[in-house]
């Protein structure tokens, strides 16, 4: 890039040229999609604390380590009573196997998707980068897609990973692991289904507190209040309001709204924390509820960072 600049003289104007040393940009121009792109890949790294110092790291793979360590310990002791005991003796003790480890493992979801999921956006509000996220190409919607979709992959991790390890341990220790896994194949779309479910949910309530405010802090700890007392409500109100009424409020309970389809994808009845009288409601009621709980959030996200623009 050359620069003119023009000067007076007593002979009249003349111009000197100096060689800034820029040059044009010669190659492709990816436009917004790589945008887009990156933005999501920025948010996986964010969240797993990848390409940051070794605190960022900590806690996300301390809560997957946790997760994945229930579930290995979930595979063992079915093992063992079933190889020391005999055959059948876990599942007739009702010792906790793929359909509960989502209802065991719901806290420790939600309190990554509450610690983890403010660091994909509270940071570039508070710092100011979201004004540079938001020019063109890249619109708010794709910000937000973006980084939903990052937070999203990274929850499937979470809840899927351990599922895999549980039932790759119990196919292994049983004593004939060829025809456990023809037994129970049928289960692996069913935690599959379920975790997405619970992944799907967790992402988008966590994301929408995390719109509310700039600090991750108030972020995290406004989702675990929140929680914790629709849990509370729930519980109280299902059980102390009879009839219909009681068993559409025992649906405010957030915590257990993926328990529902949990409930649902394994047929079962003792995934729920609190509001147990939502059991009550129909398939299609708590089905609509799940939906409503999710999409609500999402919605809600949208329009904040919607009007971060106009």
């Amino acid at each position: 890039m050359t620069s003119v600049t023009n000067t007076d003289s007593s002979e009249g104007r003349e111009g000197r040229v100096f060689d800034l040393g820029y040059r044009r940009y010669d190659g492709p121009r990816e436009g917004r999609n790589r945008a887009r792109r990156a933005v999501y890949v920025d948010g996986l790294r964010i969240a797993l604390g990848l390409g940051r110092g070794g605190r960022a790291k900590i806690l996300p793979w301390l809560f997957i380590a946790v997760v994945v360590a229930i579930g290995l310990v979930m595979s063992l002791v079915v093992g063992v009573v079933n190889r020391e005991i005999g055959e059948g003796v876990a599942e007739a003790a009702d010792l906790p196997t793929l359909s509960d480890f989502y209802r065991i493992t719901s806290l420790i979801i939600f309190l990554f998707a509450a610690v983890v999921g403010p660091e994909l956006l509270c940071p570039d509000r508070h710092s100011g980068v979201i004004n540079l996220y938001l020019v063109r190409p890249i619109t708010s919607l794709d910000y937000v897609a973006a980084r939903f979709l990052a937070f999203l992959s990274v929850m499937l991790l979470v809840v899927w990973l351990p599922q895999v390890v549980l039932f790759t341990g119990l196919v292994v220790s049983d004593n004939q692991p060829g025809d456990y896994f023809t037994k129970h194949w049928e289960e692996i779309p069913k935690f599959l289904a379920a975790g997405a479910a619970l992944a799907v949910y967790t992402t988008g309530v966590g994301l929408a507190v995390a719109g509310f405010t700039t600090r991750r802090g108030y972020a995290s700890v406004g989702l675990i209040g929140l929680l914790i007392m629709s849990q509370i409500a729930a519980l109280v109100l299902g059980e102390t309001i009879t009839g219909t009424a009681g068993h559409w409020l025992a649906l405010i309970s957030l915590s257990d709204v993926p328990m529902h389809i949990n409930e649902l994808v394994f047929d079962t009845d003792d995934s729920l924390q609190s509001g147990r009288a939502a059991r009550e409601l129909s398939t299609g009621v708590r089905i609509g509820a799940y939906f409503v709980f999710t999409l609500v959030p999402i919605g809600i996200l949208l329009s904040r960072y919607r009007r971060l623009t106009v």
